[in-house]
């Protein structure tokens, strides 16, 4: 899904597995393996012997362990120290909903690396492990944020999904790109719910970011910037982070919408199905309608609702 996205959004891609699996998980039933550190670390030598590792940005998701975790950090570690210019997308992709589902070791690590990355996508419960702020309302958010900024030196945070106690009928994306003197410049963008479970949305959520962050610190002149980062005097709406992700979430809502249909469609049939014959059914009826859709990824439509708001209007 991932390179898919990219590629869409006209992104040249050399993309590394980090498991090679039949299927998503959701299917209850899965064949495949996962990738060891060293053959992403044999993979990447390969990328250099043959001088195709010339990137300048790289986005880095889910592993499934600390070994490789670590490996992922040197390659972009490496990237960083060269001199020209490099942006690492880092969705630390450890757990959701309070639960844990990579191994323990591997939170420390991530938090090490923290300082190299440009860009984070924590969901909720992640933003909460690496800043070690407890998220339930906005003055926790803004602390999450700050702290990641002032403490780890992350010069973007956006944290895909957030739900507060004092409006749990919704669901946020909050970003925000700190200032010179790494205070945040914090929004929020009110995200609708659909009545279906997806898998691969954090994945197409962090694709989709890294070709529209590109296009949106091209238009405002800042590739040549640091870190993408603008001046001091332009707000937190205004962001070339704020701006690409109101694109990215129009959307992600547009196909979500699409396929949102196709499962109802499937869950109305009535089919004398075993209870394990219906759970596939009803999981492949909820795969992303991606590809027949990619022209909703090019030219995201206007959404109602799906824009930039300040942090402390919400």
């Amino acid at each position: 899904m991932a390179t898919f996205c990219m590629q869409t959004l006209g992104c040249e891609v050399s993309a590394i597995n980090t498991v090679n699996y039949s299927n998503h998980v959701a299917y209850k039933m899965v064949k495949g393996r996962k990738t060891m550190a060293e053959e992403v670390a044999d993979v990447w030598t390969g990328l250099k012997n043959a001088r195709l590792d010339r990137f300048d940005m790289m986005l880095s998701g889910y592993c499934p362990s600390a070994a490789l975790v670590e490996e992922v950090g040197k390659i972009a570690h490496e990237l960083k120290s060269r001199s020209s210019p490099f942006f690492w997308v880092l969705d630390p992709v450890m757990g959701d909903n309070g639960r844990i589902y990579v191994a323990e070791d591997t939170v420390p690590v991530y938090k090490k690396l923290l300082p190299d990355a440009d860009l984070i996508l924590p969901n909720q419960f992640e933003a909460e492990l690496l800043s070690g702020e407890e998220i339930k309302n906005v003055s926790g958010v803004a602390r999450a944020i700050s702290k990641l900024h002032k403490e780890h030196g992350i010069p973007h945070v956006l944290i895909t999904s957030v739900r507060l106690a004092e409006d749990s009928e919704s669901m946020f994306c909050v970003g925000s790109t700190a200032n010179s003197k790494k205070e945040p410049r914090a929004f929020r963008i009110s995200i609708p719910l659909f009545p279906v479970f997806f898998s691969g949305t954090g994945d197409m959520f962090a694709s989709l970011m890294v070709g529209r962050l590109r296009q949106a610190a091209n238009e405002a002149k800042l590739l040549d910037k640091p870190h993408w980062k603008s001046p001091d005097e332009v707000d937190a709406v205004h962001q070339p982070l704020a701006k690409a992700a109101e694109k990215v979430l129009a959307s992600m809502h547009a196909v979500l919408l699409d396929t949102t249909k196709h499962y109802e469609a499937a869950w109305r049939e009535t089919l004398d199905e075993s209870e394990q014959e219906r759970h596939v059914r009803l999981t492949r009826a909820a795969e992303v309608r991606l590809v027949r859709n990619s022209k909703l990824l090019v030219s995201p439509p206007m959404v109602p609702g799906l824009v930039a708001q300040p942090l402390d209007s919400a």
